[in-house]
């Protein structure tokens, strides 16, 4: 819970070490915002939503009919892509959806090199 104190100097991101045991006792909500193709090929950290960029306004968005259950619960979201450019882009946008506290959390070789668990 302290480090958040910490993410005031960063602008208010967390880091992949930070989350992964926030992801873990389901108090943070991790989103991989890759396209399906890139997943395949590299797999996806433990616990993420699969929601790709192309359809981050639809299935994010808690005013839409087709957004995720998980993200009407008002939790914090991390994301990820596999650098942290796009998930800089989804972190704004899922702001202006009205989601409170959003992380871009990198890429997903940031949550490898913290220790975090990937899946195939």
């Amino acid at each position: 819970m302290f480090a958040f104190l910490s993410n005031a100097l960063r602008g208010g991101d967390m880091t992949a070490q930070e989350a992964m045991p926030l992801v873990a006792d389901g108090d943070v909500v991790l989103i991989d915002i890759r396209d399906p193709m890139e997943i395949r090929a590299s797999g996806k950290a433990r616990g993420a939503l699969e929601v790709p960029s192309a359809t981050l306004a639809m299935r994010a968005d808690p005013r839409s009919p087709e957004c995720l259950p998980e993200l009407k619960q008002g939790k914090p979201i991390a994301v990820y892509c596999a650098s942290g450019a796009r998930s800089a882009m989804a972190k704004g946008m899922l702001k202006r959806m009205g989601h409170e506290e959003v992380h871009n959390i990198g890429g997903l070789g940031h949550w490898q090199a913290a220790g975090g668990k990937v899946i195939r």
